[in-house]
């Protein structure tokens, strides 16, 4: 177990904001989590954060309290049936190279997630998503400890309540549990995802067809879009995506259509999903700056530290959009980023 005092925690968000905590600790194994929560409980301390890679943090001060970080990494094959896999995971593993891993071994479902910072237990808190996939289709079980008893817990995946960039873990169970291993269960037969728009576009645009599409392929074209339209956060600090994209009421939908026959959308879940990007560029956000925050040029949905801002920087700039949002549109857009 590792523990620093008075930490600097710019290694620790992509944004790149200069924060400190009070206290960082760092575990290894579940004795060390268990020592690092008993320590906690017997100081009182209750003022603490778990943190995964910091790819979906925004540090808005110093930190009074203590930061938990995981290092449990490995992967481990727990159940094949020549076709179903269940791989489970330490939650400290780089989400990428598992991704990275997994096609490599003829292990499919989860390339359409390819190159998402980030570890992998923060996947199974935020249900990260891209291009049609959730890492919720895949996860088979969470493994936890609460951490005002350390006591262990596993949650099966319906009582992970997955739902769009949501689960149990960010809802009303957020810090009380500990991920410490997600299995998820893939599959030997690769059956790609390609129902997104903007896959299909790019296969037509080089002239692949639907049916040659192999796992490396997919997994190249995933990373190949993603670096076409997002900052690389060890360049330019960000979160990736900044807001979630809302969902609408079908009636406001048919309304706001009428107004503006462009619209793009998507079906979802008790509405119609409109792209926050579209909103924010509509607004004239895209490729404008604000101080030293600003909006990226190549995709509105990206909120940049463009040098030395703070995180109060950011959030007085995603106010600001999202007011704008709000006023011409009526519709609220809100932060997919956690603000500490």
């Amino acid at each position: 177990m590792i523990i620093h005092h008075d930490y600097s925690l710019l290694g620790h968000n992509t944004f790149g904001i200069e924060a400190r905590c009070r206290r960082f600790i760092e575990y290894a194994s579940l004795s060390e989590l268990d020592e690092a929560l008993k320590l906690l409980r017997e100081e009182g301390e209750t003022q603490f954060l778990h943190i995964g890679g910091g790819s979906n943090l925004l540090f808005t001060k110093d930190f009074d309290g203590t930061i938990l970080h995981s290092a449990i990494t490995g992967r481990e094959t727990v159940a094949d049936d020549g076709e179903h896999v269940e791989l489970r995971v330490g939650a400290g593993e780089n989400w990428d190279r598992l991704v990275e891993h997994c096609t490599a071994e003829g292990l499919h479902g989860l390339e359409n997630l390819s190159l998402i910072p980030g570890e992998a237990g923060a996947s199974a808190v935020q249900n990260i998503g891209a291009y049609g996939t959730e890492a919720g289709d895949f996860i088979v079980r969470v493994e936890t400890v609460e951490t005002a008893t350390g006591r262990r817990r596993t949650f099966t995946n319906r009582e992970c309540e997955y739902a769009y960039r949501h689960s149990i873990f960010k809802g009303k169970l957020a810090g009380h549990y500990i991920i410490t291993h997600v299995t998820f269960g893939l599959h030997r037969t690769f059956a790609p995802d390609l129902g997104y728009a903007a896959l299909r576009r790019e296969l037509e645009a080089r002239g692949i067809s639907l049916a040659s599409v192999t796992p490396t392929l997919l997994r190249e074209l995933i990373v190949s879009i993603r670096q076409s339209k997002l900052p690389d956060p060890a360049v330019t600090g960000s979160a990736g995506s900044f807001f979630m994209n809302p969902v609408i009421p079908e009636e406001r939908f048919r309304a706001l259509q009428a107004q503006y026959p462009d619209l793009p959308h998507y079906p979802a879940a008790g509405g119609v999903k409109i792209p926050a990007g579209w909103l924010i560029e509509q607004c004239g956000w895209k490729g404008k700056r604000a101080g030293k925050a600003g909006v990226h040029d190549r995709q509105a949905l990206v909120l940049i530290n463009c040098g030395g801002a703070t995180g109060a920087d950011i959030v007085q700039l995603s106010d600001t959009i999202r007011r704008d949002v709000r006023e011409r549109f009526g519709i609220e857009i809100r932060p997919e980023v956690y603000f500490v």
